[in-house]
């Protein structure tokens, strides 16, 4: 039978936010989520299609290119500024990367990663962290056993099915295009802590 309209979908599905006019669009949300998302200390992305949308572009003379979303570096700088941990596990190796953590401040960084999972496992022992206190955004299959054994596994919203199928949340905006920021500001705002970025901005505009 069809559910009924206004029929809330069971707590275990990935939340994905709808927009209105003061928080980040949030799918039925699992019953814990809050509670998950604010236990993260350490923040673990993957870079093609999460901090990029996947695209890579090669000159003649064999020189990788990627673009960055400005907001998602800035969303980055907060999350750090606000005690968070930052790190980038992911399969391919580019130079681009390594520049790109050193400007926003990343110390953490592991490409041409074969095992996500014993990868990321090794970093939460370096930081001394748990899985329940573990964030890792992702968008295809090898990022899938990280995602799902974290205490907050995020996709993108053009990640792969299975990958979202596993995430406790969802994120509106696509790899390369703000979607980090937007997970970013759901952690803060599970911590209490998104009310007070704002206002630091507010009061340098009035």
């Amino acid at each position: 039978m069809r559910p009924s309209r206004g029929t809330t979908p069971p707590p275990d599905r990935p939340a994905r936010c709808r927009e209105h006019s003061h928080e980040p669009a949030c799918m039925t949300k699992p019953a814990d989520l809050d509670r998950r998302l604010a236990r993260v200390q350490l923040l673990l992305l993957d870079v093609d299609g999460v901090l990029t949308d996947g695209g890579v572009t090669w000159n003649n003379q064999g020189i990788e290119s990627k673009t960055f979303h400005i907001r998602d570096g800035l969303g980055l700088k907060l999350w750090q500024r606000a005690g968070g941990r930052t790190g980038i596990v992911t399969g391919r190796s580019s130079h681009v990367v390594q520049l790109r953590a050193g400007e926003l401040g990343i110390g953490i960084v592991r490409q041409g990663v074969e095992d996500k999972l014993a990868t990321a496992a090794a970093v939460l022992a370096e930081c001394g962290v748990s899985w329940e206190e573990t964030a890792f955004i992702g968008d295809d299959l090898p990022d899938l056993p990280v995602i799902a054994r974290c205490g907050a596994g995020i996709a993108v919203a053009d990640a792969c099915a299975e990958v979202r199928a596993a995430a406790a949340l969802v994120t509106t905006l696509p790899g390369g295009r703000g979607a980090v920021r937007e997970a970013i500001e759901h952690l803060l705002r599970a911590r209490g802590g998104w009310e007070a970025v704002v206002a630091r901005y507010s009061l340098r505009a009035g």
